[in-house]
């Protein structure tokens, strides 16, 4: 039995294999976390992409374009 109480447990997105595994089971380089539950894990890539698209914006805004 583990220590570890729900509130400790953290998740993490696989970006080669696609699925969500708890604690980091995957080499660094394949994983995206930790994430405090399942499903914000499951969404790492969606999460991603929106962060992404706003540090672009504001790097455009920077610029002046």
């Amino acid at each position: 039995m583990s220590n570890e109480s729900p509130s400790n447990r953290e998740f993490y997105f696989n970006t080669s294999t696609g699925e969500v595994e708890e604690g980091p089971m995957s080499s660094w380089e394949n994983r995206m976390g930790p994430y405090s539950t399942r499903e914000e894990a499951q969404r790492a890539l969606e999460t991603a992409k929106k962060r992404t698209e706003a540090w672009d914006d504001a790097d455009r805004e920077w610029r002046g374009e």
